[in-house]
């Protein structure tokens, strides 16, 4: 057990300040205190960078020409950014209105010149660089009859299948690379078969790709019910999972004020993050409000890109400064279990106290922004 996980919030809210740079010692020891003045906090810029409307792919089933839609994931590598636009595909690779059954995967700029794209069968929600070998993987349909995709940048996208039926009886959806494992969400458990949270469902699969036969082997990394500690609520008190949504998934920099190198699922439905250092050790960060995507910055200087699925976007979040480790995150209060039907609370840029799982409102100059995926690029990266 590691020391930054076992100390008290009064002890650790001084150190929060100094890595955050966000709030005020007495809003860290008191979840439910106000946000600092608003003097204390950065100015964020936002501009749209790259415009589906403006871009386009052949459907389908038509072979006509249509504009993109409906960006999600996003990431980075080499210097250019890769998002995936769902084009109205379902969540179960359910053709759009018009009949297109394609996502498009687009390579671009920092300054939004798209440098390539890919047509993939299915609806693209996972999208995420190896830093070993600069391939781009993608998982479709995060419901069922999931696959995924391994694009080479200036190649081809190749299709895996998985080796076996998956056993959590849903979908994949996010991808992050830790510790040398290809990590994936097991999303919407219980699809089919029994309804989640089940003990026998795993949260995160293990994943590994045959080049010769283009098959996905899983395994199973933790569980929807495994045995957690509570983050922010009676520090390491036991408790156990119940999820219902493994959605966003990622790594936490080295940056961060807390849970430094491990791995973090978030479980949106839950309005949870799950932070694991390895299978036995889990925490969980209980959150006021859904979310989606988790960047953080690694960096003084850099920018934050985001997706906004409404409007067909992706815009580049700028401010003088970012404190390095800041958590930025993009809040989906409709996407929580306890939303009311009819919930209209529109999606926002959010700031995340990792001690205390508070979230404040990010105010933006410039533009709107209803955030989806989000991804950190340090200026220095290349």
């Amino acid at each position: 057990m590691r020391t930054t996980k076992t100390l008290t919030i009064a002890a650790a809210s001084a150190a929060a300040v100094t890595a955050a740079g966000l709030l005020t010692a007495t809003a860290l020891a008191s979840p439910a205190h106000q946000a600092a003045p608003k003097r204390n906090f950065p100015s964020y810029s936002v501009k749209t960078v790259l415009n589906g409307a403006k871009l386009s792919h052949k459907n389908s089933k038509t072979g006509k020409s249509e504009p993109l839609s409906k960006p999600d994931d996003l990431t980075q590598y080499g210097g250019n950014l890769f998002t995936a636009f769902q084009n109205g595909v379902g969540p179960q690779g359910e053709p759009a209105s018009d009949g297109n059954k394609d996502s498009t995967v687009v390579e671009f700029t920092r300054a939004g010149s798209v440098v390539a794209q890919w047509d993939v069968t299915g609806k693209v929600d996972g999208l995420t660089a190896n830093p070993a070998t600069g391939d781009v993987i993608a998982t479709v349909n995060e419901d069922l009859h999931s696959s995924l995709y391994d694009i080479t940048p200036g190649g081809t996208a190749v299709r895996y299948t998985y080796s076996r039926a998956l056993p959590h009886h849903g979908g994949t959806d996010a991808i992050s690379f830790y510790k040398g494992q290809m990590m994936v969400s097991a999303s919407a458990p219980g699809t089919t078969g029994a309804a989640a949270p089940n003990a026998k469902y795993p949260a995160v699969y293990t994943v590994a790709l045959n080049a010769a036969t283009h098959v996905a082997s899983v395994k199973p990394y933790f569980w929807d019910e495994s045995a957690a500690r509570r983050a922010n609520v009676h520090l390491g008190a036991d408790t156990r999972l119940a999820l219902t949504d493994p959605d966003s998934n990622g790594v936490v920099p080295s940056a961060a004020p807390r849970f430094r190198g491990d791995f973090m699922l978030n479980s949106q439905g839950e309005q949870e993050q799950i932070y694991s250092s390895n299978p036995g050790s889990l925490w969980v960060l209980k959150l006021p409000a859904a979310v989606d995507d988790t960047a953080w910055a690694t960096s003084w200087g850099g920018t934050l890109y985001a997706t906004d699925n409404g409007a067909d976007t992706v815009s580049a979040v700028d401010s003088r400064l970012f404190w390095p480790g800041t958590a930025f995150l993009a809040v989906t209060p409709c996407d929580a279990n306890s939303a009311p039907a009819g919930c209209s609370v529109a999606d926002y840029l959010g700031l995340l106290n990792m001690y205390t799982g508070q979230i404040i409102r990010v105010e933006l100059h410039g533009g709107t922004l209803h955030p989806q995926g989000l991804v950190f690029v340090d200026a220095s990266s290349n």
